[in-house]
């Protein structure tokens, strides 16, 4: 009689699957809670303990981890000298393994990671030790036993079985599944138990959430994976989608600049993006006020671009959005008005995210390179001191939009140039390989913009993403009329821009912090 081991935490379609099992002459052996559910179910099953000869102990802790079980699993059955020791121990075959494992995954993201190491204890409890080691030993002897971790497989061993169609390939992709979920489940425990920064060894645990459209080019296939850690925080991943056509590559890493740059603020905000750099943003007296003087930035690259504001999208603002060809809206909230004006438009996709972004103390970036990968802080943080540079100080009209610019130009591809009156973006120069050629681009875009600003009232003012080598960038920005500029410095020829600011009468502060963005 072939024997089936089930020691599942997640019950779902176990029931139904073990009633399968019986009504094809399976012996069953199960776990203390497993077994109460299918005895529950009237369904004949053997205890752990009674095929072990052995009692659960240590609360627990210690069931699965005998010879009589892993011997019966890891036995090869096409070699005598593995068969004649089951028999001489008297160890039964277990021909099929179906384990899933504690929920560790779920315990922690009701849990905040501590600062101070004390790890709570329920953390601890759901680290599964049996579960881990029947699926690897399952999976390492893939050749003779069935081996499943997730009940969605269930059914087609049960077909299979029935139609005598059991292969060597169903049970590859079975027991590579094993493998992979037992690698993402240690490594979400290794990541919630690591404290150094960048440690020897390193694994970052990926669930593929959906497949995408294609990815950056039609010719490339793509999917969306998530941070097993990250799904319950206020990313992009995790919004939903109300409307609109599946999402590709590119939208979602223009999503999320946007997401990121348009939290920078708390006043009403909107952040238009287009090739991953913003081509408009702006504070407004309201949500309808900042796109309008986002959009006004470049109406020309806003188009296809993705849009997001940081407070509910209201009808006013919806009605907008529809005189534009627009690929995806992301917003905490939208009213009814608002979502029956943007659902007449088939394409437009829709996300909603309730949880503002907020950067997330000591998170990561991660790159990828050729056999390699790039690990780095991310740049989460604004200025270290803010330094007059200059003999003249910005006024506070000057101050309060060189604050504006300096937060834009942190979420802009360098070389970045950033022109801004007020609280509003007249012209991005962005990922220039001179920082003078980003310069002319922004005030090119500036001449073009045509809307909400202000020219009379509103003073010029400039923020560059790294230090100037050479006065060139200062002695444009005067005769543009820019009257104030921010920059980190720390150039050994920053005396010279200082002097030409000073010659002009710019105000120039450095932030003594850098945002190169590549």
């Amino acid at each position: 009689m072939p024997t089936a081991l089930l020691s599942v935490s997640d019950k779902t379609g176990v029931v139904e699957f073990a009633k399968e099992l019986k009504s094809l002459g399976w012996d069953i052996i199960s776990s203390g809670g497993t077994a109460k559910t299918l005895k529950d179910n009237k369904i004949e099953c053997r205890e752990i303990s009674e095929a072990t000869g052995f009692p659960e102990i240590l609360d627990g802790r210690v069931k699965t981890l005998n010879p009589k079980i892993h011997g019966g699993i890891l036995a090869v059955r096409g070699n005598a000298d593995h068969q004649s020791q089951l028999k001489k121990y008297e160890i039964g075959a277990i021909d099929i393994v179906a384990v899933n494992l504690y929920p560790f995954e779920e315990t922690i993201n009701k849990i905040t990671k501590p600062e101070d190491k004390k790890i709570n204890q329920d953390v601890i409890e759901n680290i599964d030790i049996g579960g881990v080691a029947l699926l690897r030993a399952a999976a390492k002897n893939f050749k003779d036993v069935l081996v499943i971790c997730d009940s969605s497989d269930y059914q087609s061993v049960i077909d299979s079985l029935k139609n005598k169609s059991v292969n060597d390939e169903l049970k590859l992709n079975l027991a590579a599944k094993a493998f992979r979920h037992t690698a993402y489940y240690d490594s979400l425990i290794s990541n919630y138990l690591t404290y150094e920064k960048f440690p020897s060894q390193a694994s970052i645990p990926l669930k593929k959430l959906s497949g995408l459209r294609y990815g950056e080019n039609p010719h490339q296939e793509a999917a969306l994976y998530g941070n097993g850690t990250e799904q319950n925080k206020p990313v992009v991943i995790a919004a939903k989608q109300l409307h609109g056509k599946e999402l590709s590559y590119n939208n979602y890493l223009d999503l999320e600049a946007a997401w990121r740059l348009v939290h920078e603020f708390t006043n009403p905000a909107c952040a238009i993006i287009k090739h991953n750099n913003p081509c408009g943003c702006a504070e407004g007296n309201n949500v309808k006020d900042a796109y309008l003087k986002a959009f006004a930035c470049d109406q020309v690259s806003a188009f296809g671009g993705i849009i997001a504001f940081n407070k509910p999208v209201e009808e006013d603002v919806a009605n907008e959005l529809v005189k534009l060809f627009v690929e995806c809206v992301i917003a905490p909230d939208y009213s009814k008005q608002a979502l029956d004006a943007l659902m007449q438009k088939k394409n437009i996709r829709l996300l909603k995210q309730e949880m503002p972004y907020k950067e997330e103390k000591n998170a990561m970036e991660y790159r990828m390179m050729s056999s390699g990968m790039l690990v780095q802080d991310r740049d989460n943080s604004l200025s270290t001191e803010i330094k007059d540079m200059t003999n003249r100080k910005p006024t506070k009209e000057e101050s309060e939009a060189l604050d504006f610019a300096w937060k834009v130009c942190k979420h802009v591809k360098s070389n970045a140039i950033i022109l801004v009156r007020g609280r509003q973006t007249v012209g991005i120069g962005a990922g220039q390989m001179s920082r003078i050629d980003s310069l002319q681009i922004a005030l090119k875009k500036m001449r073009e913009a045509v809307i909400g600003i202000d020219e009379k009232t509103s003073k010029l003012v400039l923020a560059s993403d790294a230090f100037f080598p050479f006065p060139d960038v200062v002695q444009e920005a005067a005769k543009a009329g820019i009257t104030a500029i921010v920059q980190p410095g720390g150039s050994i020829k920053d005396q010279d821009s200082v002097n030409a600011a000073n010659e002009n009468g710019i105000a120039m502060i450095a932030t003594g912090m850098r945002h190169f963005k590549h």
